[in-house]
C-alpha cells in the first residue's frame, strides 16, 4: 500500500475542485456555410439553420450555439472571411464557379487555422469521386442525411479536437477513440455517440451542488477523437491511453493517409496492439463484413454488423455498459448477472459496504470503479483509485473502507464553500451548506456563506494539528418560502397591526407551512441528530449598514430519538415563531428607527446544526465565544488592533447578553486581568452556564426564545469529560489555583488548559480568522464560534466558525485627538471611551440618581427608560443616558437590563460607578453590536476610583423634564459639546 495514500491521510488529499471553468476555452462561435442558396434552403428544411441549432443546443443544456453566415459564391465567402472572425467553414460540393476542393486550398492558403468540413450528399459516384480528390486541405467530409444533428456533431467534434490537449492532459476530461474512414458510417456514428455523450453529461450533471456547477460540469463530458486510419489512430491511443473510456474502430482501413492501396484489416491491428497494452480497455469493432465477428471474438473484443437494423441500439447498449455511462451496475463475476445498481456517488458509496466480496474483487480487478468515477467527470477521485488493487490491502474490508472513506472526504472536500441546493432525496451527512427555494437567503445567511467560502478559500479546514475547522451543517430556507407562508395564510393583516406579541405569536403558530417544506424537513431530521437551532435571517440583518443583531428571536429545537414526527413538529413551530418575531413590538419599533419600513423585511431561516456533546439530558458545548477585530478596551500589552476575545463554557447565550466571561487577546492568552489573583477569579469569573434540555416536552413556541435554555450550576458540569479542559480548582487553604479538576476545592472556570497547555490552539485559530476576516471584508468583524473537544481518540477537537459580520465603526478622522481637558469644564470626563469624533444635537439627559440607586429595582428602572425613551423617539430627540453597572446586561444584578430597542434614542451611554456598586465594563454581543453599529458613544466612569467624573450637581441645575423614584431627565438651553477620542479612549461632554 506504499503507493497510495493512507487511509488515516485522505482529509488531506488535494480533493479541490476540477477546474471545470476552465475546460472549452476555444469555441465555434461564427461558421461560413459555402453553397447555393438552394442546397442552403434544402441543408435548412425550412430556412432557419440558427433556428434547429439553438433548438437543438437548449435540448441538450448546452450554451453558446454559433451563428451561421452564408455565402452563395467564393467572392462573397472570401469577403466575409476578410471582415468576420469566422471559426469554421462549411462547403457544399456546389460552391458555384470553383470547384470546392480547389476553394477549401485557396481558404486555407490565407486562413490556414480555419477547419474546413465538406457536407456531400450521399451517392456511389460522390464517393468514387472524393476518393480521387486531393483532400489536404479538408478536415474532414460528412454525408448530410438531412438531420441537424449531424451539424451539432461537427461541430462539437472540432471543438473537441481543438481543446483535447489542454482539458485531457491538465484536467483530466476522458475520451473516446472512434477509427472510421467511412464517410457514411461517420455520419451516422458521429450523431449517435455525441447524442449518448450528452445524456451522460446530464446524468453527471446531478454530481453538482447547484445550477452553476450543473452548467459548468457540461464542460467536462468526455470528447471524441476521430482518426480516419492506423497511423493516426495509434498517436491518438499513445497520447490519451490514460484517459480512455473506450475504442470503437471500424475493421478495414489504410494504415496511413498516404496510402492509395486495398485497405487492409487495420481494426484487428490496433484491438491487439491495444488489448496488448490495456487487456481491459473497451473494444468495439464493427465491420459490414459478418465474418469479423469471429475474429473479433478470438480478440476478446465486442462485434457490431454495420448492417444490423438495430446499429444504434446495439451502439447505445455496448457503450452505456462497457463506457461505464449512466448508472453503475454492479455484476456476478459468473453470471453476470445484475446484484445492485447505483445511480449516483451517493448510492454508490452505500452500496459499496454491502455488495458481496467477489463482486467487489471483480470490479476492483477491471478499474471499473475508475472508468465508472471519470466518465461522470469525478476525475480527482477516479485518479485516487486509478492503480488501487485489493493486494494492496490487508484484505478486502480494508480496500472495501478505503474507497468508501475516500468518497465521504471527497463528498466532504465538494460541498466546501458552495451553496448547493436542497435536494431531499440526496440529503446526507455531507451536505455542508444548503438553500432551499430561491429567493434571498438573508444577511444573516449570508455571512455564514461568506463564512463557509473564507475557510475554504484560506485552506483553514485542516491547517492546525488536531483541529478540525469547519461551519456547521447549514440549511437555509430562503425568503419565498416565507413570503408563500405569509400569503397563504393571510397573515399579513395581523403582522402589521397592532396586536400584542402574544397574539401575533399564536396566529403564526396556528399556520401551516407549505408542504413542500415539510416534507423537506422531515429529510433533514433523518439526517441530522444533533439539536437545531432555529436563527433568523432577515434581507436586513448583519449588513454593512443595517444593523440588526439580536432583534429577531433564534430557537434551539431538540431532536427527539426515534421520533421523527415529532421532531418536525417542533421544528416546524420554532420557524413560525421566528416569522412571527419579524412582527414584534420591538421589532417594529427597531425598523421605525432604522428608517425601514415593516413591508419590506422578507425573513430566511438558518437551520443549523447545534454545537456540543449530549451530557445527561443536556447538550452545551466545550466553550463559546464571541472575537472582535477591534479591542476597545486595551489593558497594556494589548493593542486596540489585535482583537479582543470572551469566552465562556456552555451555551453561547451567556455571553450574548453580557455577563461575566473570560475576557482575553488572542496574541497574549496567558495575560488575564481576571486571573491575575485568587481574589479576582473568584469574583470575576463565570458562576454558571446555559444548557439545552433536550427534553420532548422542553420546548413551545415562546415570547420568550430561550424557553428550553436551562441556567445550570458549574457543578452540574462535572460529568461533562471536557470539564477538566476548562476548568481550575481553587484551594482555600493556600489560597492558589490548580489547574484541572483532580483537586479539593471550588471549580473555577478559566479554560487554563486551553490557553496556558495548549490542549486546543484556540487563540492561535482566533488571532488568524480575526485577522483574515478583517481583511476580506475590509471593516472591523465580529466573530461567533463554539469549540467541541474530543473525548475520544476517533473524534477530533473541531473549531466551528459560527458567524461573522461588520462593526460598522466609522473612525471619522484617524488623527481625532483631545488634548489638555480641564476637568472643571467637564460634566462627564471619562479615560474609556468608545467611539469617536464629535457628538452634536443633544440637548436631554436621563441618569439614574445615584444616592438612591437600588440593584434589586433595576427591572423597574429599565420599564421606566424605556417609556422615556419612547416619549423622546416621537419627539425625535436624542439624549445621554447616564446609570451603574453594565447597561444590556442579562443579569439584573450587574446592570440595568434594557433591550436595545429601550434606549434606541441615547447617543452616548453612560457606564457609572458607584462606590458601593463597581462592575467591570462589558457589553453583550448584541448590544455591542448595535452600539457601534449606530455610532453611539459609550463612555465608562468610576468616579470612586478616580478614573473619571461626573458633576451631577451641575446635572441637577438644569431644566427638570421628568423625575420618578429613580430617574431624572434633564434638558440644556443649547445643545451639548461632546468629543470622544477613540484611539486615546478619552471621552469628555462639557459644561455650557
Amino acid at each position: 500500500m506504499d503507493d497510495l495514500l493512507h487511509i488515516d491521510n485522505l482529509d488531506d488529499y488535494n480533493f479541490s475542485d476540477t477546474s471545470f471553468n476552465k475546460l472549452m476555452q476555444r469555441r465555434i462561435r461564427k461558421i461560413l456555410l459555402i453553397c447555393s442558396s438552394y442546397d442552403a434552403f434544402m441543408l435548412e428544411e425550412d430556412g432557419r439553420i440558427d433556428e434547429q441549432i439553438f433548438n437543438e443546443y437548449a435540448s441538450l443544456s448546452l450554451r453558446y450555439p454559433p451563428v451561421f453566415i452564408h455565402a452563395d459564391s467564393y467572392q462573397k465567402a472570401f469577403k466575409i472571411l476578410e471582415n468576420g472572425s469566422i471559426d469554421l467553414v462549411i462547403e457544399m460540393l456546389s460552391t458555384g464557379d470553383i470547384d470546392p476542393f480547389q476553394l477549401a486550398r485557396r481558404i486555407k492558403e490565407n486562413y490556414a487555422e480555419i477547419p474546413i468540413v465538406v457536407l456531400t450528399h450521399f451517392s456511389r459516384e460522390v464517393s468514387l469521386k472524393l476518393e480521387k480528390e486531393d483532400l489536404s486541405a479538408i478536415d474532414y467530409v460528412f454525408s448530410w442525411l438531412g438531420n441537424a444533428d449531424l451539424l451539432l456533431a461537427i461541430i462539437k467534434l472540432i471543438e473537441d479536437k481543438m481543446n483535447a490537449k489542454y482539458d485531457i492532459d491538465n484536467i483530466g476530461v476522458q475520451a473516446i477513440l472512434l477509427v472510421e474512414d467511412s464517410i457514411r458510417y461517420m455520419s451516422t456514428y458521429l450523431p449517435t455517440l455525441y447524442k449518448l455523450i450528452f445524456v451522460q453529461s446530464r446524468e453527471f450533471m446531478k454530481e453538482a451542488l447547484n445550477e452553476h456547477q450543473k452548467m459548468l460540469r457540461m464542460r467536462g463530458r468526455p470528447k471524441i477523437l476521430l482518426a480516419t486510419n492506423y497511423e493516426d489512430a495509434i498517436n491518438l491511443y499513445k497520447s490519451y491511453k490514460d484517459n480512455l473510456l473506450g475504442v470503437i474502430s471500424d475493421v478495414s482501413y489504410k494504415l496511413n493517409p498516404q496510402r492509395r492501396d486495398t485497405k487492409l484489416k487495420a481494426g484487428l491491428r490496433l484491438a491487439r496492439y491495444i488489448k496488448s497494452d490495456n487487456e481491459f480497455t473497451p473494444i468495439l469493432l464493427q465491420s459490414s463484413d459478418s465474418s469479423n465477428a469471429e475474429l473479433a471474438k478470438k480478440l476478446g473484443v465486442a462485434f457490431i454488423n454495420k448492417y444490423s437494423k438495430n446499429l444504434s441500439i446495439e451502439l447505445k447498449e455496448y457503450i452505456n455498459r462497457y463506457f461505464v455511462f449512466g448508472e453503475f451496475v454492479f455484476r456476478n463475476p459468473k453470471t453476470q448477472e445484475e446484484v445492485a445498481v447505483a445511480t449516483d456517488l451517493q448510492s454508490f458509496q452505500q452500496m459499496l459496504c454491502t455488495i458481496p466480496d467477489d463482486v467487489f474483487l471483480y470490479h476492483t480487478s477491471r478499474n471499473d470503479f475508475t472508468k465508472w468515477l471519470n466518465a461522470r467527470g469525478l476525475f480527482k477521485l477516479a485518479s485516487l483509485f486509478k492503480d488501487l488493487k485489493v493486494a494492496d490491502f490487508n484484505n478486502i474490508e480494508e480496500a472495501r473502507n478505503y474507497i468508501y472513506k475516500a468518497i465521504a472526504v471527497f463528498r466532504t472536500h465538494k460541498s466546501r464553500g458552495v451553496i448547493a441546493q436542497f435536494d431531499k432525496e440526496r440529503f446526507d451527512e455531507y451536505m455542508e451548506f444548503t438553500r432551499i427555494g430561491d429567493g434571498s437567503i438573508g444577511g444573516k445567511a449570508r455571512g455564514l456563506a461568506f463564512t463557509n467560502n473564507l475557510i475554504k478559500k484560506h485552506k483553514l479546514h485542516h491547517k492546525y494539528e488536531d483541529a478540525f475547522i469547519n461551519i456547521p451543517r447549514t440549511v437555509v430556507i430562503s425568503t419565498d418560502v416565507f413570503e408563500e407562508f405569509m400569503e397563504t395564510n393571510n397573515l399579513y393583516e395581523i403582522a402589521v397591526s397592532n396586536s400584542d406579541d402574544q397574539t401575533i405569536l399564536d396566529n403564526f403558530v396556528a399556520a401551516k407551512l407549505p408542504e413542500t417544506l415539510i416534507s423537506d424537513l422531515k429529510s433533514i431530521v433523518s439526517v441530522i441528530k444533533n439539536p437545531i437551532a432555529v436563527r433568523s435571517s432577515s434581507k436586513l440583518e448583519d449588513s454593512h449598514y443595517q444593523p440588526f443583531a439580536g432583534i429577531y428571536s433564534t430557537y434551539m429545537v431538540p431532536m427527539i430519538e426515534n421520533n421523527q414526527e415529532k421532531s418536525v413538529k417542533l421544528l416546524c413551530e420554532a420557524i413560525k415563531a421566528v416569522y412571527a418575531s419579524v412582527y414584534y413590538k420591538s421589532s417594529k419599533a427597531y425598523m421605525a428607527f432604522t428608517a425601514n419600513v415593516i413591508d419590506e423585511e422578507k425573513m430566511g431561516i438558518i437551520l443549523q446544526e447545534v454545537c456540543g456533546k449530549k451530557i445527561g439530558n443536556y447538550f452545551y458545548p466545550a466553550i463559546s465565544g464571541v472575537a472582535r477585530s477591534v479591542n476597545f478596551y486595551p489593558i497594556e500589552p494589548e493593542k486596540s488592533t489585535e482583537g479582543i476575545v470572551n469566552i465562556a463554557y456552555g451555551l453561547g447565550k451567556y455571553i450574548v447578553e453580557g455577563s461575566i466571561s473570560l475576557r482575553f487577546a488572542p496574541k497574549y492568552p496567558q495575560k488575564i486581568l481576571q486571573l491575575s489573583s485568587p481574589e479576582m477569579a473568584l469574583k470575576d469569573t463565570q458562576k454558571y452556564f446555559f444548557a439545552l434540555d433536550l427534553s420532548a416536552d422542553s420546548f413551545s413556541p415562546s415570547l420568550d426564545d430561550a424557553v428550553n435554555l436551562k441556567k445550570l450550576k458549574l457543578k452540574d458540569g462535572k460529568e461533562d469529560p471536557n470539564f477538566k479542559h476548562v476548568t481550575s480548582t481553587y484551594d482555600h487553604q493556600s489560597n492558589i489555583l490548580r489547574d484541572g479538576t483532580g483537586y479539593e476545592g471550588w471549580p473555577v472556570i478559566t479554560f487554563s488548559n486551553v490557553l496556558n497547555h495548549n490542549v486546543f490552539p484556540l487563540a492561535k485559530i482566533l488571532d488568524e480568522l480575526l485577522t483574515i476576516g478583517h481583511r476580506e471584508m475590509n471593516n472591523p468583524i465580529e466573530i461567533e464560534f463554539a469549540v467541541d473537544l474530543a473525548t475520544s481518540p476517533e473524534e477530533i477537537n473541531t473549531f466551528n466558525f459560527l458567524q461573522i459580520r461588520p462593526i460598522v465603526y466609522n473612525e471619522q478622522s484617524v488623527n481625532y485627538h483631545i488634548e489638555n481637558v480641564d476637568k472643571n469644564k467637564a460634566v462627564v470626563f471619562s479615560n474609556k471611551a468608545l467611539g469617536n469624533g464629535l457628538f452634536g444635537n443633544v440637548r436631554d439627559v436621563i441618569f439614574v440618581k445615584p444616592d438612591v440607586f437600588d440593584s434589586a429595582k433595576t427591572k423597574d428602572i429599565a420599564v421606566d427608560i424605556e417609556k422615556i425613551n419612547i416619549r423622546l423617539q416621537q419627539e425625535d430627540k436624542n439624549y445621554i443616558l447616564i446609570g451603574p453597572g453594565r447597561w444590556g446586561s442579562s443579569d439584573p444584578w450587574l446592570g440595568i437590563p434594557v433591550k436595545w430597542p429601550h434606549i434606541s434614542q441615547a447617543k452616548v451611554i453612560i457606564e457609572a460607578g458607584l462606590e458601593n456598586y463597581r462592575i467591570e465594563p462589558s457589553q453583550g454581543t448584541h448590544f455591542f453590536q448595535n452600539l457601534t453599529s449606530f455610532q453611539v458613544g459609550y463612555l465608562t466612569v468610576n468616579p470612586h476610583e478616580n478614573d473619571g467624573l461626573i458633576d451631577y450637581n451641575y446635572l441637577d441645575t438644569q431644566t427638570l423634564i421628568y423625575e420618578d423614584e429613580f430617574l431624572k431627565q434633564v434638558s440644556f438651553e443649547k445643545p451639548l459639546k461632546i468629543q470622544i477620542d477613540g484611539k486615546n479612549n478619552i471621552g469628555v461632554i462639557y459644561k455650557q
